[in-house]
């Protein structure tokens, strides 16, 4: 069960993630943020961040097999990219309305999937 609590709190980390870093301009986009300072928007973004980090650092925790998990650190690392892609791609489709995947988006995806399979691979 660590490696799925792990991956589910990878998840949560990688959306609170998306919003920290790239929140800033869906608010821009929609206007709702015009009149912001630049600290402001920093400010902000590190409160998010600050949300990610709580699910981050114990899906490292439960998932390492420093500390009895399943995975070793370049497979903690290369399923949080995967999973980052993922939800980034998700959230930029679902929020972003101008952005759209493209065919060599998905062979990139494809390509990291591949990562997942060799880094595994014994």
């Amino acid at each position: 069960m660590a490696g799925v609590y792990t991956i589910l709190l990878l998840i949560c980390s990688n959306i609170f993630m998306t919003f920290a870093w790239y929140g800033n301009l869906l608010l821009k986009e929609r206007h709702i943020s015009d009149n912001w300072s630049m600290p402001l928007i920093i400010v902000a973004s590190w409160g998010i961040a600050l949300i990610e980090y709580c699910f981050l650092i114990p899906a490292n925790n439960i998932g390492s097999e420093i500390n009895g998990g399943p995975y070793n650190l370049t497979q903690l690392k290369v399923i949080q990219e995967v999973i980052s892609v993922t939800v980034f791609s998700g959230i930029t489709i679902l929020c972003f309305h101008e952005q759209h995947l493209q065919w060599n988006h998905c062979v990139a995806f494809v390509l990291l999937i591949a990562a997942v399979f060799f880094v595994f691979l014994k």
